[in-house]
Formats: structure tokens, sequence, C-alpha cells
């Protein structure tokens, strides 16, 4: 059974008689734990993961090699969150070695198939695939914030700007946590982690769930906002102050946040690289934090003037 307690819903890329072939396998077994759905091909197959979803993709590549070749890598494309397990004629050692390259969980050999295997390769295929997708996630995160870390921040961004090509413009938001070091030195490293943790605290409530939010540094933030036509870039600078403003007004914390903020547009047409658009943001929030520290040097000579 699957997790929710429903039989386990699998996905064959096949024809309608090599889906009767495996029901009948599967019940052999005893076992009413399984409902099959059969799609022609990879399409199908991509809209009705989209539509319904599935517990696994079972593909059957048929005799003919290189097709099979063609149709693991397709999969590999269309379906990269579902665990799928290849249903070949052949036995070729090197294709079930590709196969598995590209991502399937197993390679099965349909004249060596009976209903005990066939249930038990599917269950390991899941449980492999979600422990994968378990580690993947954990190295993709920051521990201290939970927010991604650097690596998982710049493989999510990467994608999520190809979003932007057809939504409209966007925003990258580049956020230093100023005085870090002070923090740490006066207060002790856990108040040091207690500023990281409000500071990401902070972009969680000031963006939204579609947003990429990732830690990327020691003191350093980022936010991609894929869809930013109703925000501006003043907009964003005032919900954050907003909400450093509020943190500081309710926190019994012994420092005070104060963040420096860098924020690059995201042109929908002729789109730099993301590389590019780090460094433009990063740029401009240390603009802003140069700014900072000088008028904070005018106000104290202003309050402390040098006697002459």
């Amino acid at each position: 059974m699957s997790m929710n307690g429903e039989p386990i819903h699998i996905l064959l890329v096949s024809e309608a008689r090599e889906a009767h072939r495996l029901r009948e396998l599967l019940e052999s077994n005893g076992s009413s734990q399984f409902r099959i759905t059969y799609v022609p091909g990879i399409d199908p197959a991509a809209q009705c993961l989209a539509r319904e979803g599935a517990d696994i993709l079972l593909l059957d590549i048929g005799p003919d090699q290189s097709r099979g070749r063609a149709m693991v890598r397709a999969a590999a494309t269309a379906a990269p969150q579902v665990p799928t397990v290849i249903l070949s004629d052949s036995e070729s050692e090197s294709l079930a070695v590709e196969s598995l390259q590209q991502g399937a969980q197993d390679f099965l050999s349909k004249g060596r198939l009976d209903g005990a295997g066939l249930a038990r390769s599917l269950r390991y295929a899941i449980e492999r695939h979600r422990l994968q997708r378990t580690l993947q996630i954990l190295s993709l995160i920051d521990d201290l914030t939970g927010l991604h870390n650097r690596r998982g921040f710049l493989s999510l961004a990467e994608q999520q700007l190809r979003l932007i090509l057809r939504k409209g413009s966007g925003l990258l938001v580049f956020v230093d946590l100023d005085d870090l070091k002070s923090i740490n030195d006066t207060h002790g490293h856990l108040e040091g982690n207690r500023a990281l943790t409000a500071t990401a605290n902070i972009l969680r409530a000031c963006f939204r769930q579609s947003d990429i939010l990732g830690r990327v540094g020691g003191d350093e933030f980022c936010v991609l906002m894929t869809d930013a036509c109703q925000d501006s870039a003043v907009q964003v600078r005032k919900r954050l102050q907003h909400r450093v403003d509020f943190t500081n007004a309710v926190s019994a914390s012994r420092f005070r946040l104060s963040l420096s903020v860098g924020i690059a547009e995201v042109p929908a047409v002729r789109q730099p690289p993301l590389e590019e658009l780090l460094r433009l943001a990063d740029a401009l929030m240390y603009e802003q934090k140069r700014n900072k520290q000088a008028h904070s040097s005018v106000k104290t000579s202003l309050e402390h003037p040098t006697l002459a």
C-alpha cells in the first residue's frame, strides 16, 4: 500500500495487452495493493502525471534498444519526481546500466518477470526514490535557518529563471545582515545564530511561498521573485524595513536587527546569467551599506563634535 493507505498507483507506458498481463501477474501474487493505469506513450504519461499523479512509472521500452534509450531519456525529463522502473524485452546489461544512469530505479527483463518479483521491485523502487529525494533535499537546505543553502538556491533559481521568460519581469533581492561579527563578538555566537534565524523569518514573512529564499553565505541571503509584476524594488524595500522594525519592537534580544538590501531587476527579455544578476544585486547591496555607514558616521560626529 502507498503511504496514504491507498493502493500503489502504477502508471504504465505500454499497450493494453501488457497492462492486462501485469495485472494478472500482480494478482497471481495475491496482491490487491496495486492499481494500474496505462497510456501509449511518454507525452500522455506526462499529461496523466500532471493531472492525477502516480506512485511509480513503469516504462515498457519494447525490443528496439535505440528507441528504448530515447524513451528512458524522455521519461527522465518528463517525470523526474516519480520513481521509474524499466521493462524490457532485452536483457542487455549495457542498456540496463544506461537506464540506471539516467535515473531509473530498476531494469526488469519481461522474460524473467513474476508477480512476487515485480511487486517487490516496485515497492523497493518507491522507497529508494523517496530516500534519494530526502537526501537530496537535505543537501540543499541550510541547517540553521531552514532556507535553501547556496547550492540549493543556485540550482532552483536557474530553473525558475526560465519561468520569468514566460511570466514577465522578476526581482533578485540580495540581503546582508549588518554587524553580524559585532553581534557575535559582543553577545556570543548563540545570539548571532538568533539574528540569522530572525532574518530568515523576516524573509519568509515578506515573500511568497513561490519565491526562492536562500542563505548563500555567512550573513548573506538571496530571494528570487519569479513573478514580481505587482511589486517594485521600492515596495520590497519598504516591506522588509517594516518587518525589521516590527521584529526589533517585539524582540527581547540584546541586539537590533539591521539589513542592507540590493535589488536587481530580472528582465523577461535578454535575460543575463544568474551569476551576473547576483553580482549586480550584491553591488547594489554594498552601495546601500556604505551609504548607511556614511550616514552613521556623520550622525556620530554631529552628536559628539571634536573639540579644537
